[in-house]
């Protein structure tokens, strides 16, 4: 058999022809478009795990700031409730204050309200004590009464002490006029007895003026130079008012 090479070669030079052909229009941009979307693909691949790695990375610094959130939130919280309890235990304590000073105000206004009325009424009763006293006083004077009161008042100036007497002479010096005044109207008798009495104790020699005054209540009183010397009944209610005022004045500071 006889091989025809110039068709031989015609066929392998078509052959490489094709090939080439083939590589340069098919093979050629098929493979460049395989290593584009090969390029695509590894590049989405990185950015894909770039955005994982910013998403892990984002996740840790949102769980980081939730955490530090909810450290600083609790912290508040705490903080918050610490200053709502002063506060609280604060507005409390000045309530209870207020309280006590308005309950210390309402007592100690009740306690003066008390003291008034109690003092009021306690003057009425005195007041009314001292007129029923007066008043049975002068309705019970008599020649009798009157008697002895000029006796008791002479027996007065007998027992002066030394002190008391010396004071009286001091006033009588000089011959200082005398005025005796009585709740009645001495006798002559017993006007004469007083000026005896006193000139013969004293030493002295002296004027004497004689006055009625009937608010003396059954007693005589003797004025001369500043100094006076005095015995009657409204002596007696005089101390026993001002008892009655000390007695109240001390119960009254005791309350307060």
């Amino acid at each position: 058999m006889k091989i025809d090479w110039f068709t031989v070669i015609a066929q392998i030079i078509n052959f490489l022809v094709l090939m080439w052909l083939l590589k340069r229009f098919l093979y050629q941009p098929i493979l460049s478009s395989i290593d584009e979307r090969e390029t695509n693909i590894k590049n989405k691949l990185l950015d894909a795990e770039s955005q994982k790695k910013e998403a892990a990375q984002a996740k840790e610094e949102f769980n980081h700031k939730n955490e530090t959130f909810n450290k600083e939130k609790d912290e508040l919280m705490k903080k918050t409730a610490a200053e709502a309890k002063t506060e609280g235990d604060k507005l409390k304590v000045n309530a209870r204050n207020e309280a006590n000073e308005l309950k210390d105000r309402l007592e100690k206004a009740f306690a003066e309200d008390q003291a008034i009325k109690n003092n009021n009424m306690a003057k009425r009763l005195k007041g009314e004590v001292l007129d029923i006293a007066r008043k049975t006083l002068t309705d019970l004077s008599s020649v009798s009464l009157e008697g002895q009161t000029v006796d008791v008042f002479l027996k007065k100036i007998n027992d002066l002490q030394a002190q008391e007497k010396a004071k009286f002479s001091e006033a009588l010096k000089g011959g200082k006029p005398v005025l005796v005044q009585s709740a009645f109207a001495l006798s002559a008798n017993q006007q004469g007895s007083i000026q005896k009495t006193i000139s013969g104790l004293l030493k002295t020699e002296n004027t004497y003026e004689f006055k009625t005054r009937p608010e003396l209540i059954t007693g005589i009183e003797v004025l001369t130079n500043g100094y006076k010397l005095s015995w009657s009944v409204t002596d007696y209610l005089k101390s026993f008012e001002e008892d009655i005022e000390a007695d109240k004045k001390v119960e009254i500071e005791a309350k307060e």
